[in-house]
């Protein structure tokens, strides 16, 4: 597997939002541990959002590391915040990974998924586009952002098949549709605005740290008491995932 520090080549800093959340975290973690970047962390802080994994990192690697995260607490929905952090920030890379992400809650509160997934990234989108018109030679040449997406903006796959960049979009939930249309504003603002992005759309994921209403430890929790687990997908562990995402 290559070091995080060959994938982002010459880049110095990184912007990464949603960065205390499950996956964001996992990004975090590798980019202190295996480069010497400045990651610029930012992050609402909700109710899935937790650094105690990224603390750890920091203590095990001393004041340096420490010195290489900078936690934004920004709301990506406040859109003169965001400009303001990313203005801060003055990125060589943006991983956009911040979303409501829960199904469930999506259909008993769908507002919150179209004001933080489309909204938000709408206003993120709009500050890191002035960011890159501002970029000259080398560092306009090789800047990313990278968008973090699902794969249920493709609907549902059925018991045979595979998903394509290609696959036409078929959303069945409100967080699927706010996605959907998360990723049209990405790929607008690229033939557009000339935007360099990466779009990625992930399966579900799982590994350390992620935030108990998932189905990992969910089905830990029945399997605790005794309880049936059904069985609905294919999964992608959390740490290739953050390799198969790289920028290229």
């Amino acid at each position: 597997m290559p070091s995080a520090s060959d994938l982002l080549g010459d880049r110095r800093r990184v912007l990464v939002t949603g960065g205390a959340g499950f996956i964001g975290g996992a990004v975090v973690r590798r980019l202190l541990r295996e480069t010497t970047v400045t990651v610029f962390n930012l992050d609402k802080m909700g109710y899935a959002s937790d650094l105690s994994s990224i603390e750890e990192v920091l203590s095990e690697l001393g004041e340096a590391a420490n010195d290489r995260h900078r936690l934004q607490k920004v709301d990506l929905t406040d859109a003169a915040a965001v400009e303001a952090a990313v203005q801060e920030a003055d990125p060589d890379l943006v991983m956009h990974l911040a979303a409501e992400s829960h199904v469930d809650r999506s259909i008993s509160g769908p507002g919150v998924f179209i004001e933080s997934n489309v909204n938000g990234t709408y206003n993120l989108l709009q500050a890191v586009r002035g960011h890159y018109e501002g970029l000259s030679g080398e560092r306009r040449d090789t800047f990313r952002m990278h968008h973090i997406s699902t794969d249920e903006v493709f609907g549902s796959l059925g018991a045979e098949g595979r998903f394509s960049e290609t696959t036409p979009y078929d959303p069945r939930s409100p967080y699927s549709a706010s996605k959907a249309a998360s990723d049209h504003l990405v790929q607008a603002w690229h033939h557009t605005f000339g935007l360099p992005v990466v779009l990625t759309n992930c399966s579900n994921n799982y590994g350390p740290w992620q935030f108990p209403e998932k189905l990992i430890p969910v089905v830990t929790l029945k399997a605790a008491g005794g309880e049936s687990i059904p069985s609905l997908r294919r999964w992608a562990e959390c740490a290739g995932l953050v390799v198969r995402g790289r920028p290229r």
